[in-house]
């Protein structure tokens, strides 16, 4: 294989590379967009997306995790006189 045929292979496998990301970065705004419409859906039936936002964060979490969390900030909302 020359020189010049290693390269049009090599152009042509980084050209599908960078295709393929574009793709996905159109898919990802296409998504973020469909969140948005879903956020502002649940707004107009009322909900607070903040806390919407915060459902989501934590469902992601390890539920010991978020347990720990939880009781370190009541300790410290204790000691500050805010409970």
């Amino acid at each position: 294989m020359s020189d010049e045929e290693t390269y049009r292979v090599t152009a042509n496998e980084l050209r599908q590379f960078v295709e393929r990301i574009e793709r996905l970065d159109a898919e990802k705004k296409d998504l973020a967009e469909q969140q948005k419409e879903v956020l502002a859906e649940a707004k107009a039936r009322g909900y607070d997306t903040k806390i919407v936002r915060k459902l989501i964060a934590l469902r992601k979490r390890n539920a010991d995790d978020i347990a720990e969390e939880e009781a370190l900030l009541d300790m410290y909302k204790q000691a500050l006189g805010m409970n």
